[in-house]
């Protein structure tokens, strides 16, 4: 039960009867009136837990883009509901500070109808996001209390990653195409895969010619070559404590996220098969033998609810997952930290395996702030920063060049160039014949 202010204003107002009237028998009787008053609303309001709930609406979501949920409410009882509703989700399903507002909901449902509210969620976070639970506060005709109760009403909307390397998709098929020869350019489609035959023109490439073909009709006929295809690629994310490192307001591992997103999408469109691997000292998420157009939803949804692990990551098992995963000659992209690389534990000391075997590129995050501190001179503290930037910087450079040294490509950048710099390094090696 709760009491509204309609309630307090009514046994304030009593309190006037009592001073004009003082004595035991005003206070009985202005006690008597607002609890016969309270009873009646009470006994008239609609009966909370009897109502019929149920949800409907988003089931997906990208991070930051709106939720509609939709609730529905039954009222099966003979009496009219007149209700304050609120729908309660964790803080990391709302905008900041607009939970309040965006949780609580007013309604009248006439007897034996139904009745649909709709809430509104933005999640900040990636993963599974729950519903608390439902409170229904039903007050009486005089609006003086009203019954309250609480419903489980469960739902589950998967918050996905919200992929804004997408905007670099267009640029990167078109580049993709002119690879292909499906575009009117200057250059007649690169790569070393047999495509067809056709007209020599001038301007061809003399060394293109084929001379039996040629020989079997009249004209001078020019093989046309496309970028391999149906080729194998595997993307390995290590998600163990150096991913959970910050870069800007998110994750290390969310850069990633988004990086080998693009690149999916990117090779899925280019007909090569994609696998995915996320590791640290045991698999986090897999995605294995999916193709064609279901693959970027499948890397999607695992990714969705993968966290870092504050864990050290077995570089040995890592390595070893990875040439389980992928025994035909592939390209492997593994996401990491360059700090993670150097060392005993490093990744530099099992890397060569997988390099006899497959193309592998390492990706790493940079962080922005620190060329940031390179820069800042100014003051004493600014001096010490920029030495430490520095050093660091230096001890990145080193480490990329030992890993190029064992015929490992190196790919850096910031969370906003290190996607399109990945799927350039993977055009190139694709028009190089090189997967």
């Amino acid at each position: 039960m709760a009491l509204s202010g309609r309630a307090a204003l009514l046994a304030a107002l009593g309190t006037l009867v009592v001073v004009g009237f003082p004595g035991w028998g005003a206070v009985l009787a202005v006690l008597f009136v607002v609890l016969a008053a309270v009873l009646v609303d009470l006994a008239t309001a609609a009966p909370v837990r009897t109502l019929g709930l149920a949800r409907d609406g988003a089931v997906s979501v990208r991070l930051g883009d709106e939720a509609p949920i939709v609730l529905t409410v039954t009222n099966g009882s003979g009496r009219p509901l007149r209700a304050d509703l609120r729908d309660a989700w964790p803080p990391s399903g709302w905008r900041p500070g607009t939970a309040f507002a965006g949780s609580r909901h007013r309604l009248t449902v006439p007897a034996g109808e139904r009745r649909r509210v709709t809430t509104t969620l933005v999640p900040t976070r990636r993963g599974d996001l729950r519903p608390v639970r439902v409170t229904v506060r039903s007050h009486g005709p005089l609006g003086l209390a009203a019954r309250q109760g609480s419903h489980d009403v469960p739902w589950v909307l998967r918050v996905l990653p919200p992929f804004t390397s997408r905007k670099h998709l267009p640029a990167k098929l078109a580049r993709l195409r002119e690879l292909d020869g499906r575009t009117t350019v200057l250059s007649r489609g690169e790569g070393t895969e047999f495509d067809s035959l056709r007209a020599y023109v001038p301007g061809d490439d003399v060394r293109s010619i084929d001379w039996r073909a040629t020989a079997r009709q009249s004209e001078v006929a020019v093989r046309t070559w496309r970028p391999e295809r149906d080729r194998r690629l595997l993307l390995v994310l290590d998600t163990g404590r150096t991913s959970a490192g910050r870069v800007g307001d998110a994750p290390r591992l969310d850069a990633s996220m988004d990086a080998a997103l693009l690149l999916t999408a990117l090779a899925a469109r280019a007909g090569d098969r994609v696998d995915l691997l996320a590791f640290d000292r045991a698999p986090r998420a897999a995605v294995l033998g999916v193709s064609g157009t279901e693959v970027l939803p499948a890397v999607v949804n695992a990714l969705a609810a993968l966290e870092p692990a504050l864990v050290e990551t077995d570089s040995r098992a890592l390595v070893s997952s990875a040439l389980s995963v992928a025994r035909q000659r592939s390209l492997v992209v593994l996401f990491t930290d360059l700090d993670s690389v150097t060392g005993e534990a490093g990744l530099l000391s099992v890397l060569p395996r997988l390099a006899r075997r497959h193309v592998v590129v390492v990706a790493s995050v940079t962080d922005p702030r620190i060329e940031d501190m390179a820069r800042e001179r100014g003051t004493d503290a600014g001096v010490y920063g920029a030495a430490a930037a520095e050093r660091y910087r230096a001890e990145r450079r080193a480490a990329a060049e030992r890993l190029i040294r064992i015929g490992v490509t190196v790919v850096e950048g910031n969370p906003g160039q290190l996607p399109p710099a990945l799927a350039d390094t993977y055009l190139m090696l694709k028009a190089a014949g090189r997967l």
